[in-house]
C-alpha cells in the first residue's frame, strides 16, 4: 500500500471517529436536557409523610443499664420533645430507677472475697459487700435531636414501616448513691473493723454530657416505636472501696500512698454508662402533614 493509501486510510478513521464522539455527545446533551428541564425546580421527593415537623413527641419508656460492674439499673421515664423541623427537634428526657439488680461479680464478692490488713476499708465485710456499692437512682437530660436519614424498612418482604435514624446531644444531672465517705482513722483500732461505714450511703448529683443515637418505626400517623442507645459519662465509684491516694500534704494523688485509709472523691473513677431504652411515643396532633 502506497504512503498516499495510507495517508487517506488514516483520515477515514480519524473521521469517523470523531462522527462517532460527536453522535454520542449529541445524544447525551439531549439526554441531560431532557432529565432536568421538565423536572427543574419539582421536589425530590412528592406526597411525603412529614412526622415531625411542628409536633410535639411525649414518650413514655423504660431504659436497662448495660456493661455494669456490681449493680445493673432498670429506670422508667419519659421524654418530652418538640420538632422545629423534620431533621432538628428540642427537648427533655429522664428516668426513675425503678429496680437495682447485683451482677454476678457482686455475688462471687459476696460469697469468696476476702479481706486482709490492706484491703480492711474496702471489704470489712464480704457478706455485707451489695451494701457498699454504687447505685444509679435517676438521671434527667435536656438535648437537641437531629434526623439525619429517613425511609422505609420491611420484615420478609411483607410488611413495610417507615423509619428514621437520629443522634442526639446534651448535658444531663445523674442521682447516685455511694458509699458514705469514710474519714481517716474512722475504723476501730483495737478490732480493725470499718463494718459500721460499710453500710452508711451518701446521695449526689453528678453532672455529665449525655448523647447517643435510635431507630425510629412509625406505626401509624402518630403513635412510633423507638430503640435507643444512650452513654452517660462521669466518675463514681461503683465499688465503695479505697481506690485512691493522697500525698503527705492531704491532697488527691491520682493513686499515691496507696491505699490511704480514705473513702472520698478521690476514690471515683470514670465511667462510661452505657444504657438500652426503649419507648413508645405519641405525636400532636394527631394528623401527619404530606408534602405537595
Amino acid at each position: 500500500m502506497s504512503m498516499t493509501k495510507r495517508g487517506l486510510l488514516a483520515v477515514a478513521v480519524l473521521a469517523a471517529t470523531l462522527g462517532v464522539f460527536e453522535s454520542e455527545s449529541g445524544r447525551a446533551s439531549a439526554q441531560d436536557v431532557e432529565i432536568t428541564g421538565p423536572l427543574a425546580g419539582q421536589p425530590a421527593v412528592r406526597h411525603m409523610r412529614i412526622y415531625r415537623r411542628g409536633r410535639v413527641q411525649l414518650q413514655p419508656l423504660v431504659a436497662f443499664t448495660l456493661t455494669d460492674e456490681f449493680s445493673r439499673t432498670m429506670l422508667v421515664g419519659a421524654q418530652a420533645q418538640f420538632h422545629l423541623t423534620d431533621w432538628l427537634g428540642i427537648g427533655a428526657w429522664g428516668g426513675f430507677g425503678l429496680l437495682h439488680l447485683d451482677t454476678g461479680l457482686t455475688d462471687q464478692v459476696q460469697q469468696l472475697g476476702q479481706t486482709t490488713d490492706r484491703n480492711r476499708l474496702s471489704l470489712p465485710s464480704r457478706e455485707s459487700f451489695p451494701d457498699q456499692i454504687g447505685q444509679l437512682q435517676w438521671a434527667a437530660a435536656l438535648q437537641l435531636a437531629f434526623i439525619p436519614l429517613r425511609g422505609k424498612l420491611s420484615l420478609f418482604q411483607k410488611l413495610f414501616v417507615d423509619a428514621d435514624f437520629y443522634v442526639f446531644l446534651g448535658g444531663a444531672v445523674v442521682g447516685v448513691e455511694e458509699r458514705a465517705d469514710v474519714p481517716e482513722n474512722t475504723c476501730d483500732t483495737a478490732s480493725g473493723s470499718c463494718t459500721d461505714s460499710q453500710t452508711a450511703r451518701a446521695s449526689r448529683v453528678a453532672f455529665a454530657p449525655t448523647f447517643g443515637a435510635g431507630l425510629t418505626m412509625f406505626i401509624n400517623q402518630f403513635i412510633s416505636l423507638t430503640f435507643e442507645w444512650r452513654g452517660i459519662p462521669f466518675s463514681w465509684n461503683t465499688a465503695g472501696t479505697d481506690e485512691g491516694g493522697h500525698d503527705e500534704t492531704g491532697v488527691d494523688a491520682s493513686g499515691g500512698n496507696f491505699p490511704d485509709g480514705i473513702i472520698d472523691s478521690s476514690d471515683r473513677n470514670f465511667h462510661f454508662n452505657h444504657m438500652f431504652v426503649l419507648g413508645v411515643s405519641f405525636y400532636l396532633p394527631t394528623a401527619v402533614r404530606v408534602s405537595e
